[in-house]
C-alpha cells in the first residue's frame, strides 16, 4: 500500500480532527523515522512527548512481549504484579504514597479534580469546591479539563462547561492570593505551559503559590503530563521547583508509547478515594504498566544529566541563530520564537527530513531523552538552515 492509498482511506474513514502533514510513517527505530517513499526523518517530536527513548526501543519491545505471552489484561477486580510493581516504583522515586492509574493525561487530570472536590467536601462541605487554573494552561479535551484549560480558544462550541474553575494570570501572586478564597478546594499548574508556548513558570511564583495553599488547606496539584518522567532533566519538574505536591499526575511518556496515565497521591491524599468513587477499565493495564517499568527504571541520574546537556546544547546553539528571537522551556521540552511563521518552518523541515512541532507561534523540540548527539545536532543544523534561510 502507497502513501496516496494511505491518505484516501484515511480522509474517508476517519474523523476530521486532525489537520496532518502530508506524509504518512510507517517505521522507525530510535530518533530515526521513515516514509512509505522511503525518505529518512529525524524525530524531534517523539508523539509528543511520549515516545521517551525513541521508537521501538529494545528493552521497551522486549517488556512489552514478555508481558504480551502472558496476560494481556486482567480486570481491576485483581491484583496485578506489574501494576503493584510499577506503583511502588513511583512513589519510591517521588515519595508520594499511593497511585491510580488511568489511560490518559485528561483521565488523570480528571482523577485529580474529583479527588481535589471530594478531600475538601469530607473536610469542610460540599461548597468548598472551586479550583483554580492559570491562564494559558491545558489540561485535556474531556468536557471538565477543557473547563480547567485556562484558553479561551479551546471553550468555542462545547458549553455549558461544568462550574467551579476559574483563572489567575501565570507568575501572578497577587492574583493568585486574591482568587484563594473560602471556597478553593485545590490549584492546578503546570511547572512549564506545554500547548501554551512551553513557558515555565518562575520559582517565586510556584514557591509563593504552595506557601499560600499550605496556609489554607488547599490542594496543590501538578500537571506532569508533558513535563514528566524524566522530561524536564529531572524525574518531575516540580521537583526543581522545591515544593511537594498533593497531587501529581502524568501520562505521555510514562509508559514510553502506549496509553497511560498515573495519579499520584500524597500524605494528606492518599485515602480521599475509596471503594467505588473512582475507576477505570484499561487503567493499569498490565502490558503497559510493563512497559512503564522498562521506562521508569532507565530514567537515572545518568540520563537526567544528559538531558541537561542536551537541553544546555539546544539553548546554545538556538539562540545565537539568526531571526531567533527567543529561546525558553526546561529540559528537552523547549520552545523557540523566531521572526518566521512556525508552521512554514514545520513544513520546510519536514522537506528536509527533520520532525518538529509547534506550539502557538513556537517552533516545539520534544526529542527522546536518549537521542544521540549525532542525531541531535544534525537536526539541530536542519532547524537553524531553514529558520536562518
Amino acid at each position: 500500500m502507497n502513501f496516496n492509498d494511505i491518505k484516501d482511506m484515511d480522509n474517508e474513514y476517519i474523523a476530521n480532527t486532525y489537520a496532518r502533514f502530508d506524509i504518512a510513517i510507517k517505521n522507525g527505530r530510535g530518533s530515526t523515522l521513515y516514509d512509505y517513499d522511503g525518505k529518512k526523518y529525524i524525530d524531534f517530536s517523539t508523539g509528543i512527548a511520549v515516545n521517551s527513548f525513541g521508537v521501538c526501543d529494545t528493552l521497551w519491545e522486549n517488556a512489552v512481549i514478555e508481558q504480551a505471552t502472558k496476560l494481556n489484561h486482567v480486570s481491576n477486580l485483581y491484583y496485578s504484579l506489574p501494576q503493584a510493581k510499577l506503583a511502588k516504583m513511583l512513589c519510591e522515586r517521588t515519595n508520594m504514597k499511593k497511585v491510580f492509574f488511568a489511560n490518559s493525561g485528561a483521565e488523570a487530570n480528571e482523577c485529580a479534580i474529583k479527588t481535589a472536590r471530594k478531600y475538601s467536601s469530607d473536610k469542610y462541605g460540599k461548597d468548598r469546591y472551586e479550583i483554580i487554573t492559570l491562564k494559558n494552561s491545558f489540561h485535556g479535551r474531556t468536557i471538565a479539563t477543557l473547563a480547567a484549560t485556562g484558553q479561551d480558544v479551546f471553550h468555542q462550541n462545547f458549553g455549558p462547561f461544568p462550574l467551579g474553575f476559574k483563572y489567575v494570570t501565570a507568575n501572578s501572586i497577587e492574583e493568585m492570593k486574591e482568587a484563594m478564597t473560602d471556597k478553593v478546594c485545590a490549584v492546578i499548574m503546570e511547572m512549564v505551559q506545554g500547548e501554551g508556548g512551553v513557558m515555565p513558570l518562575d520559582k517565586k511564583f510556584v514557591e509563593e503559590t504552595y506557601k499560600m495553599a499550605l496556609e489554607k488547606d488547599i490542594l496543590v496539584i501538578i500537571d506532569e503530563v508533558q513535563t514528566g518522567n524524566g522530561r524536564s532533566g529531572s524525574l518531575y519538574a516540580y521537583m526543581q521547583y522545591g515544593i511537594n505536591p498533593d497531587i501529581v499526575t502524568t501520562a505521555k511518556g510514562l509508559a514510553g508509547g502506549l496509553p497511560f496515565g498515573a495519579i499520584l497521591f500524597g500524605e494528606k491524599t492518599k485515602g480521599v478515594l475509596s471503594f467505588g468513587d473512582h475507576g477505570s477499565t484499561f487503567g493499569g493495564n498490565p502490558i503497559c504498566a510493563n512497559a512503564a517499568i522498562s521506562i521508569l527504571s532507565r530514567i537515572d541520574d545518568k540520563l537526567l544529566e544528559e538531558v541537561k546537556e542536551k537541553s544546555k546544547l539546544i539553548f546554545d546553539y538556538m539562540s545565537g541563530c539568526k531571526n531567533v528571537l527567543s529561546v525558553d522551556g526546561l529540559g528537552l521540552m523547549i520552545g523557540i520564537k523566531t521572526t518566521k511563521n512556525a508552521k512554514d518552518i514545520v513544513k520546510e523541515c519536514l522537506n528536509k527530513g527533520l520532525i518538529v512541532l509547534t506550539a502557538k507561534d513556537k517552533i516545539r523540540l520534544l526529542p527522546a531523552l536518549n537521542i544521540s548527539y549525532i542525531d541531535l545536532q544534525n537536526g539541530l543544523q536542519i532547524l537553524r538552515e531553514v529558520i536562518e534561510g
